[in-house]
């Protein structure tokens, strides 16, 4: 049975929200939601993740959906929440996965909770954005909302404000415009029910102000390398994705020691939507081996 509205202290006072998906007494697998989304972005997994004896914990990350605000935040700061988080559930140890923007938090804890994290799925993840070559390879639109969150905070709060409008009381138009801006991924976008990604959109970015902490804090250090991360890593990336460069893949998956690469022809950035199946037994089968 799903549980999606839950919230946990944390030590400073601030809120945690997060929702819990398939085999509530299985392995736990944490996820880090997808940029602009939320919590709820991995619902569709429930079943699959149900089959494979899996608990998957979704929590939104600071000033998002039902999560307070931290001011500055840093990707690390999300490991001491995830690591709070994991305390109040009682977990010794369980899996990360981290689909796009999310890809960065999953391996900040696979880094800064090695004694606990058994394994990691990156799906269509990016390097490191604090240098101009990195950041210039970023796609338009994710460039454009980082220069607002950073040097006009009014203005892109506005644009996250009125599109996460649009996303809660026109879900289908904006599934539509997701459709045209990443048609490869059109069969996986119309696959969900209405609202469908509006709806893992809409309780992100009607919290603006979270949204423009989530764009300053993607583009800080990382405060870690690829080599330091000592779980097996399983690197997701599909040839056609048109959001994030498919060499970033390539990247991670040399530079970290116990990583393997799933590079999937013909895919584009939705490609997890396409490949739970395979990649929540993946992580199950890493997930047994620490044990």
């Amino acid at each position: 049975m799903k549980r999606i509205n839950n919230q946990v202290e944390l030590d400073d006072g601030r809120k945690l929200g997060y929702s819990e998906f398939g085999d509530l007494n299985g392995f736990p697998v944490i996820n880090n939601h997808g940029g602009c989304l939320c919590r709820l972005d991995i619902e569709p997994a429930d079943d699959i993740a149900k089959e494979l004896g899996i608990r998957i914990i979704s929590p939104d990350r600071p000033g998002i959906g039902l999560s307070d605000p931290k001011a500055d935040r840093r990707l690390l700061d999300w490991a001491g929440d995830v690591h709070q988080l994991a305390d109040q559930l009682n977990l010794k140890q369980f899996g990360v996965m981290g689909w796009s923007m999310g890809g960065q938090y999953a391996l900040a804890c696979a880094y800064r909770l090695a004694d606990r994290v058994s394994s990691a799925a990156v799906m269509a993840g990016a390097v490191p954005l604090d240098n101009p070559e990195s950041f210039d390879a970023l796609n338009k639109l994710d460039q454009l909302l980082t220069s607002l969150s950073e040097h006009s905070p009014k203005a892109a709060e506005a644009i996250f404000f009125s599109i996460g409008k649009l996303a809660e009381h026109s879900p289908k138009t904006w599934n539509m415009i997701l459709c045209s801006i990443m048609p490869i991924d059109s069969e996986a976008i119309r696959r969900q029910p209405l609202p469908g990604f509006a709806g893992f959109a809409a309780p992100a970015l009607l919290h603006a102000k979270g949204m423009i902490e989530e764009y300053r804090a993607c583009v800080k250090p990382w405060g870690f390398t690829f080599e330091q991360i000592n779980c097996p890593v399983m690197v997701w990336q599909g040839d056609a994705d048109k959001i994030v460069p498919k060499h970033w893949a390539g990247e991670m998956a040399k530079r970290i020691p116990h990583a393997r690469m799933h590079l999937i022809a013909g895919e584009g950035h939705l490609l997890p939507y396409n490949y739970y199946g395979n990649i929540l037994s993946e992580l199950a089968q890493e997930c047994l081996k620490f044990q």
